[in-house]
C-alpha cells in the first residue's frame, strides 16, 4: 500500500474515536500491552513526559516541546487529534513523521493488527513509540488521547506525569462529576514518579492527592507555586495557566539533572513554539480586517474562556461560524454563547458531525439566530463576505470545523 491507501486502511479498517466516537472506546489496556509486546517494547527505550487534562494538553504538550527543543535537544512530540494531515500527531522536532515509516510500520504489521482487532488509536500509539525509539529521541512529550487511566498511551513510565485541568468533557465514559473525571485522569499518577497539576477545584484537589499519596509521588500545583510568567506566541488568555504547568514541569525536569534548561530555553521556547512545532488552532488569527480568529475550544471550560475573550475584542458586528459533533451537550455548550451575535450553521465533514439543522433548531431554542449552510467552507466564506472590516468573525464549536479552516 502506499501511504494514502495505508491512511485509508487506518480510518475505515478500524474504529477511531476521532470519526465515531463511543464505538471506537477501548474498556482497558490489554490490547495496547499485547501490541507492545509485539513490537518488542519499544517505550521502554524513551524518556517521557506524560501529559493528561481535559483541556490545555495540546497546548502544554506543544510548549514543553518547543522548550526543549530549544535546549538543543531531539524532542518526539505525539498529540491527537491531527487537523490536516495525520502526520501531525507523531513529530520530530516539529518534522511530522515521514510517509515511508508509516506505511512500512503498517505494511510489517497489518496482519497483526488484523487478528487482533487493533484500534486506530492503539497502533496510532504503538507507531509513535516505534518511531521514537528507532530515531533515538533525548525525550518525547506523550500526550494523553482520552482519560488517562485507560489511556493507549498510559503504558509508559514517565519522569514526570503532568494533569492540566479538569472538566466534563466525554462524560459516557469518563464519568459526570468531577471527582469521577479526575480520578481518570489521575490514572497517569505512577509509583514514585512526580505529577504536576496545573488547575484544580474543591471537588478534584483531594482525588489527585489520595492517588499521589498511595503512589509515594511527589505532586505540584502549578497554580499555587508559579507567580512569574512568560511571553509566549500562543496568545489565547488560556495559556496563561499552560504556562505555569509548562513552567513547573520545566522545573522539576531540571531538578532531575537528566536535562539541562535554562531561563533563556524557556523564554525562547514559549515565544517560538507556533516555528518550533507547527501547533495550530489555539487563538490562531486568520484575517485581519475583518479580524477573524478560529480555536478548537469544544467543550464547556475551554469555550467559557474564549468566548470571555472574544467579548474583550473592539468590533462593530460579531459573526460566528459554528458547528460541533453530535456527542456534544448542547444545552451545556449553546448557553455560553453570546445571543448578539449573526451565526453561520455548519456541519464538519465526518460520521460525528451534528447535523446543521439540530444545530439551528437547538441554537434557535437558546435565542443565537442565524442560517444554515451546506459546508464549513460555505459558511465561512458567507460571513466573510457579510463581515465590514471593523467586525469580528469567530470559527469553532468543534476541532474539525477548525481542521477544514486551516
Amino acid at each position: 500500500m502506499n501511504y494514502q491507501e495505508t491512511i485509508n486502511w487506518m480510518f475505515n479498517q478500524l474504529p477511531m474515536y476521532q470519526l465515531q466516537g463511543a464505538s471506537a472506546y477501548k474498556k482497558d489496556l490489554t490490547n495496547t500491552h499485547l501490541l507492545i509486546a509485539h513490537l518488542e517494547n519499544p517505550q521502554e527505550k524513551l524518556k517521557c513526559i506524560h501529559v493528561a487534562g481535559t483541556n490545555g494538553k495540546g497546548s502544554t504538550s506543544h510548549m514543553l516541546a518547543s522548550i526543549l527543543q530549544e535546549a538543543g535537544y531531539k524532542v518526539g512530540l505525539y498529540t491527537s487529534p491531527h487537523l490536516k494531515d495525520f502526520r501531525e500527531r507523531i513529530k520530530i522536532n516539529g518534522e511530522n513523521i515521514p510517509e515511508k515509516f508509516v506505511t512500512d510500520f503498517i505494511n510489517t504489521h497489518k496482519s497483526f493488527f488484523e487478528s487482533n482487532d487493533m484500534s486506530f488509536f492503539e497502533m496510532t500509539v504503538g507507531l509513535a513509540f516505534d518511531y521514537f525509539a528507532k530515531e533515538k529521541v533525548d525525550i518525547a512529550v506523550i500526550e494523553v488521547g482520552m482519560g488517562g487511566r485507560l489511556d493507549a498511551t498510559n503504558i509508559i513510565t514517565p519522569l514526570v506525569s503532568v494533569i492540566t485541568n479538569i472538566g466534563l468533557d466525554h462524560t459516557q465514559f469518563l464519568g459526570n462529576t468531577l471527582e469521577a473525571v479526575a480520578f481518570e485522569k489521575a490514572g497517569i499518577i505512577k509509583p514514585n514518579i512526580p505529577v504536576v497539576i496545573g488547575e484544580y477545584t474543591p471537588e478534584t484537589k483531594p482525588v489527585f492527592l489520595a492517588k499521589a499519596k498511595e503512589c509515594n509521588s511527589e505532586i505540584y500545583f502549578a497554580s499555587d507555586l508559579i507567580s512569574e510568567t512568560y511571553p509566549s506566541d500562543l496568545i489565547g488568555d488560556y495559556q496563561i495557566h499552560n504556562k505555569k504547568t509548562v513552567l513547573q514541569t520545566i522545573k522539576i525536569l531540571n531538578s532531575q539533572n537528566e536535562f539541562k534548561i535554562t531561563p533563556e530555553n524557556t523564554k525562547s521556547g514559549l515565544l517560538n513554539v507556533v516555528k518550533n512545532t507547527g501547533l495550530q488552532g489555539r487563538w490562531q488569527q486568520l484575517n485581519e480586517f475583518p479580524k477573524v480568529i478560529c480555536d478548537t475550544a469544544h467543550n464547556k471550560n475551554g469555550l467559557e474562556i474564549v468566548l470571555k475573550q472574544i467579548q474583550k475584542e473592539d468590533f462593530d458586528a460579531l459573526h460566528i461560524v459554528l458547528g460541533v459533533v453530535n456527542d456534544k451537550d448542547l444545552d451545556e455548550i449553546l448557553p455560553l454563547f453570546p445571543k448578539k451575535a449573526i451565526y453561520y450553521f455548519c456541519k464538519p465533514n465526518i460520521p460525528r458531525g451534528l447535523d446543521v439543522v439540530i444545530l439551528k433548531q437547538k441554537a434557535a431554542s437558546f435565542e443565537l439566530k442565524g442560517e444554515v449552510y451546506n459546508s464549513v467552507s460555505e459558511a465561512y466564506q458567507k460571513a466573510m463576505k457579510n463581515a465590514g472590516a471593523t467586525d469580528f468573525i469567530y470559527i469553532g464549536g468543534s476541532t474539525f470545523v477548525v481542521a477544514e479552516i486551516l
